[in-house]
């Protein structure tokens, strides 16, 4: 069997056309949310400029091979997270390197980046490391359950484990899609949405209110350009996982765009007028509602 070289290409693409509209969607969003605390925001070519700095700086200060491995792993999870979903439904050219049964690869790719993280962090030689090791696989974990039960629920709905088949079985009209079909699945795995984007409440691993920690000023030149590149890749990824399992796939660019940011937003939106949790009591909520409901759309499907 010969591999079709051409894949790679239509990859890079696909990763292209998500990196920059990342980078301006995050950019969006950052100054929808200065806007309403009456501040001006950046303006949207930020990201770009701070990408080209970061990349263009060198570093000689070293800690250790697993502590610059730490983006590394950090950002595979983020782009192979989105080479293994098909991003636009019934396109060869975009539908990328899915397979059958790369429903169960997709969940380790969520996982993977910050697994990377958590080892390149214990590496660092910070004094405090271990505890934002802790709180941040702590609250990561807990959010993550009810998606994982989201995601067998409607494995079982749909019986397989292939996200094209089941944006397939989506497709004939929105009533079709996983949002009216198992309505309980999809508010698992929203709620669950809501603490893997890392924004208000679930931020307070990251702190960045706080006074300046964490990975943002440990790591610094082309490591922390890494990190910043995955966190443009890494929500869209993520939430491409969402359109295609809950929300009926996207059979065009502009579907994709306009259902990624209707997504995105209601993150946004929650973290502008709630305020920040503490590790427990964000660990605590997801187990109290996200668990419980993740657990009754599988007895459901």
């Amino acid at each position: 069997m010969s591999f079709d070289w051409m894949k790679i290409v239509y990859a890079l693409l696909t990763l292209f056309i998500v990196v920059n509209y990342g980078m301006i969607i995050t950019a969006i969003f950052q100054k929808i949310g200065a806007r309403i605390g009456r501040r001006y925001g950046i303006p949207v070519w930020q990201n770009y400029a701070d990408l080209i700095k970061n990349y263009g700086l060198r570093s000689s200060i070293t800690h250790g091979t697993m502590f610059y491995l730490g983006p590394v792993f950090r950002l595979t999870g983020g782009v192979g997270l989105l080479l293994f979903i098909p991003v636009i439904y019934g396109s060869e050219i975009f539908s990328n390197f899915s397979f059958a049964g790369d429903l169960i690869l997709i969940l380790y790719f969520v996982f993977f980046g910050t697994l990377g993280m958590a080892l390149g962090a214990a590496e660092s030689g910070h004094p405090y490391s271990a505890i934002g090791i802790t709180r941040g696989l702590s609250q990561v974990t807990a959010s993550e359950l009810p998606f994982a039960l989201a995601v067998f629920a409607i494995a079982l709905q749909y019986q397989t484990l292939s996200v094209t088949e089941i944006v397939a079985a989506q497709q004939g009209g929105y009533l079709n899609w996983t949002l009216f079909t198992n309505p309980l699945a999809v508010m698992a795995a929203m709620l669950s949405f809501l603490g893997s984007m890392m924004r208000p409440p679930f931020d307070v691993v990251l702190a960045p209110q706080e006074i300046p920690i964490g990975p943002p000023t440990e790591y610094h030149s082309s490591y922390l350009a890494l990190m910043q590149t995955n966190r443009m890749i890494f929500p869209i990824a993520k939430i491409a996982v969402y359109v295609c399992l809950f929300f009926g796939g996207a059979v065009s660019w502009p579907i994709f765009f306009l259902k990624v940011f209707l997504i995105y937003f209601v993150s946004v939106f929650v973290g502008v007028v709630f305020p920040r949790f503490r590790v427990e009591q964000s660990i605590r909520w997801f187990l109290i509602w996200g668990v419980p409901i993740g657990i009754l759309a599988i007895l459901v499907a």
